[in-house]
Formats: C-alpha cells, structure tokens, sequence
C-alpha cells in the first residue's frame, strides 16, 4: 500500500508538471525528443563547444518542429512570445531547446509581435547564452526592432556599444546585417570604433562580417571606411575586404 500511494503522488507530480507546461513547449520537447539523433550530438557539442549537451536535432529539423508546434498553438500576443521563448531558453535542458526559443523569436509570422518591450530578454539570451551561435541568432530580432523603432531602440544599441560584455558588443556590431541602404552608418560607425583595438577574436570577426555585409550596398563607404581606420585589425580588414 505503501508504494502504492509513492507511486500515486509520483504520478499526480507529474500530472501537474505536464499541466503546468504551456501546450506549444510541451509539444516542442516532445518532437525534439523523437527527432534526436544520440549519433549526431556528441559531435554537435564538441563542435559548438557547448557545456550543454544535445540531442543530436539538425538546425533546418529544428526550425521546421517549430513551426509545426505554431501552428498547433498559434502565438498572438508580445507578451505570450516572451514568456515562451523565456522559459524554453531559461529551462533547456539540452541545446536545441534554445535554438527553438530563438527561432519563436526569428519566425516571420511573429516580427508583427516585437516590439521594444523585448529588448531586457534579447540582452539576457546574449548575455547567458554567452556564445557565437546564441548572439548571432537574435541579432535578427534585435535589427527588426531597430528597423521598426528606431527612437526607442537606437539607445539601447548605444548602451550595449559600452558594455563590457563581449556579446552585446558583438550584437551591436551585427544586428544591422542585411538592411542595405536603411543601415545606419553613424550607429555602425559607432559600434566598430568602439571595439577597433580589441584583441576579442568576436569582435574582430564580427566587423569584418558588419563592413562586408553593407559593402554588397555601398561598396565606396566601406573602402574609406577601411582607409579611413588604419587601427582595425587584420582580420577584420581581410573580412572585410575579401569580396571587393
């Protein structure tokens, strides 16, 4: 008897549990699960140099589970996103999870969604996911905001300029990628400058990449920008340059 009611208690946790776990993360934990390929992950990890392990999900499988949970479990509301995207990259217990939550905030269904309101969760998912492939992700978002709403979110983009967190650097640096002629040159201007002399092999890196990216727009610009910045280092240069 005994075990009996261990047993029950065990289930009715579990039963809460369950309750508790909106439908749509319910849903995404589920697919990930049946979709892990155990060959494929430690290889993933070693490659990512993740302390989190993986499920062994590919990018493209991950994103199209996503959408297929959305569409179950349609989000229409800010607020909604946030605490979605919140608990599944807070409670990823492996790394697809939080590739999941980024790609909630990446879905072009949801950019009507973003708003500045979610600018404090862009900056925590960079600053705790604290690596390349997180920070790279959300820089998306992050430059739907700043195209969307300038006024409000171009201060904040200044303030991460300054921080001392190589990742909100490196967002500030890239979160203008593929805006073409709607790019502002001052606030990009702003950001590398403030990152020119540093040894960061991610920021150097990311530069590069910034100043390649606006050269397919204006390629006149950014040779004088490069001419015009004998500090940058050389491989941001060569980033920048390889193409022109």
């Amino acid at each position: 008897m005994a075990e009996d009611r261990t047993i029950s208690a065990a289930e009715s946790q579990r039963g809460e549990s369950e309750q508790q776990t909106p439908p749509l993360i319910a849903q995404l934990h589920i697919s990930l699960r049946d979709a892990a390929d155990p060959t494929l992950a430690p290889g993933m990890q070693a490659y990512m140099k993740s302390s989190m392990p993986y499920l062994g999900v590919r990018a493209p499988i991950v994103q199209a589970l996503v959408r297929d949970a959305v569409r179950e479990h349609p989000i229409t509301g800010t607020d909604d996103l946030a605490g979605l995207v919140r608990t599944l990259f807070d409670e990823a217990t492996h790394r697809e999870h939080r590739y999941a939550a980024l790609t909630l905030l990446r879905l072009p269904r949801h950019r009507k969604l973003l708003d500045p309101t979610l600018l404090p969760l862009m900056e925590h998912i960079a600053v705790h996911g604290a690596w390349w492939d997180v920070v790279d992700s959300v820089a998306k978002p992050v430059g739907f905001l700043l195209l969307d709403h300038r006024r409000a979110v171009e201060p904040v983009i200044r303030g991460w300029i300054a921080s001392p967190d190589r990742w909100l650097r490196r967002l500030a640096i890239i979160c203008q990628l593929g805006h073409g002629s709607a790019t502002d040159t001052d606030l990009l201007t702003e950001a590398i400058e403030a990152a020119q002399d540093e040894s960061e092999f991610f920021l150097r890196k990311a530069i590069g990449w910034a100043l390649r990216e606006y050269a397919r727009t204006d390629p006149a610009w950014v040779i004088a920008f490069v001419e015009g910045h004998p500090r940058l280092s050389g491989l941001s240069r060569r980033e920048t340059l390889k193409h022109l």
